[in-house]
């Protein structure tokens, strides 16, 4: 069955080019212009992945993202004109898993949306579930339990804690985890990386600014405690 992608922009030519490339890539489109018809766009449909411009009228891309994530975890890529690393790392911050500057090529695009979707669908390398002490990750079911508590993620939050807690102890430098959530193909910052940690903290820590799990590796990057 073909994946589903919501395009959610509010450029015409620019979504009805979208839609086409992701349609002859074997994708089923939906469309939105503004954020509002995109959140119920994404209630009825339920979507795989959803592209998301940021400056849209009524309901613009973040707070979409505000109201969205309260309600499902779906992997979003942004499509964004802004330039401002800022404005990046706080689509980052609210949940958004990779983003694309325009213009971009369609092409490119297309790659990535692939690239996300794969890495929801990568069967374990060894064993389905996974635990170090108190965190429990179940790489089928794509759950996560603290002290037996179900904690939300987003896809990129899930990738890169299966990583991390993959081989406990070892110390990942950002570059190999930027690598290892989006591939050789593309170029991204490696404070992406910074801005998924921070968010994977907040939700399984106890005290995020004092990580017990998610440790820093100072001049190196990030590893998870052995217990």
């Amino acid at each position: 069955m073909s994946k589903t992608v919501l395009v959610a922009d509010d450029e015409v030519r620019l979504v009805n080019l979208v839609k086409a490339y992701l349609e002859q890539g074997g994708f089923r489109v939906v469309t939105a212009r503004n954020g509002r018809d995109a959140l119920f766009v994404a209630r009825q449909e339920k979507p795989d992945l959803i592209l998301l411009d940021i400056m849209m009228p009524e309901m613009d891309g973040h707070e979409f993202m505000r109201v969205h994530r309260q309600e499902r975890q779906t992997p979003i890529i942004l499509l964004t004109a802004r330039v401002e690393e800022d404005d990046k790392i706080i689509g980052l911050e609210l949940g958004a898993d990779d983003y694309v500057t325009k213009p971009f090529s369609p092409r490119e695009l297309l790659a990535r949306v692939r690239a996300v979707l794969r890495r929801g669908n990568q069967p374990a390398e060894s064993s389905a579930r996974l635990r170090v002490g108190n965190v429990s990750l179940d790489l089928e079911r794509f759950l996560v339990e603290v002290d037996g508590e179900r904690i939300d993620l987003t896809r990129s939050e899930f990738d890169l804690l299966a990583i991390l807690m993959g081989t406990p102890g070892r110390a990942f430098s950002r570059f190999d985890l930027l690598e290892r959530l989006q591939g050789t193909t593309f170029e991204g910052s490696e404070r992406t990386i910074d801005v998924h940690i921070k968010n994977l903290r907040s939700k399984i820590e106890l005290n995020p600014r004092k990580p017990r799990h998610v440790e820093t590796v100072y001049g190196v990057g990030y590893r998870f405690a052995p217990e």
